[in-house]
């Protein structure tokens, strides 16, 4: 039983007349009857009664052209969907991604990704920026969203936002009533610090503005997520430096103000592997170039 079959049977079933049933399947009509009996022979049973003036379907003919329909749908539906996946328009991704990114910027682009990219599914994995570019290369992901990338020989990166870290306080404190905030202004204040192995980029780069800029917090926690620095300074614990992304979890008890004097920005970039072929990875890597 072939497709071909299927489809000369179907198109006389419904028409009821070899010669338009021929028509609509741009042929003759000799090879037409020859399919249709290959296929009747195939089966071991009669699908049509015909004579020279009518054509009628059999009880097991009228049965069978439900089920011919429904193969002929499904077979062209897997021929779509196997399309649509060389296409790069279906298919599976696995991302990586860091806890901030995950406030804003995962969101918007899964929502444009549903709008542009209906048949792709995706499965997130929150890590680090370490720990994603450890997965990339074991091909444990195939897109990660990191804050620094070394390895161009391996992997392809592209720069996709860059935002300001701002000085994030409790609502209530003196500091809070600036338009912005001093380095200095900082000097000897509790405050909450990223930790230098989960928080190893935030910490780098803050530790480092206090070493040029030779001010002296008093650190009083070190941790490895923003949301969690962000409790702290909402508990009155001490004040932070955090990415602007964190205002997203504002609330009444927090004031976030920019440095006046120091210009701290944190890069975010999307990487994968060059010799992924995860015919899926283009159209999405085109679309994140649409966003950013």
């Amino acid at each position: 039983m072939e497709l071909h079959q299927l489809r000369c049977f179907v198109a006389v079933a419904e028409e009821l007349h070899f010669g338009r049933a021929a028509t609509r399947m741009h042929m003759t009509q000799p090879p037409l009857s020859r399919q249709v009996q290959l296929l009747e022979r195939g089966l071991g049973i009669q699908l049509l009664e015909r004579n020279n003036r009518s054509v009628k379907l059999t009880a097991a003919g009228l049965g069978f052209l439900r089920d011919a329909r429904h193969l002929l749908a499904f077979s062209d539906q897997a021929a779509e969907g196997a399309r649509r996946l060389a296409r790069g328009e279906a298919g599976n991704l696995t991302l990586g991604f860091t806890a901030v990114s995950a406030y804003q910027m995962i969101p918007a682009l899964l929502t444009r990704a549903a709008q542009d990219l209906p048949g792709l599914q995706f499965t997130l994995k929150e890590m680090v920026s370490s720990a994603q570019l450890d997965a990339l290369a074991a091909h444990r992901i195939d897109v990660g969203f990191v804050r620094q990338v070394s390895d161009h020989d391996t992997l392809d990166a592209q720069l996709i936002s860059r935002e300001p870290l701002l000085v994030a306080l409790p609502q209530q404190h003196p500091l809070a009533q600036k338009r912005a905030i001093a380095v200095r202004d900082l000097d000897l204040q509790p405050f909450v610090m990223y930790a230098p192995d989960e928080g190893r980029y935030f910490y780098d780069c803050i530790a480092g503005l206090f070493a040029m800029t030779g001010v002296s917090p008093r650190y009083v926690y070190h941790v490895g997520q923003t949301h969690t620095v962000i409790s702290m300074v909402k508990a009155g614990l001490g004040v932070a430096i955090v990415p602007a992304s964190a205002t997203q979890l504002h609330s009444e008890n927090l004031a976030f103000r920019p440095l006046s004097d120091a210009q701290l920005h944190a890069e975010l970039y999307r990487v994968s592997r060059r010799d992924n072929d995860n015919p899926a990875l283009p159209a999405f890597k085109r679309l994140i170039q649409a966003l950013a």
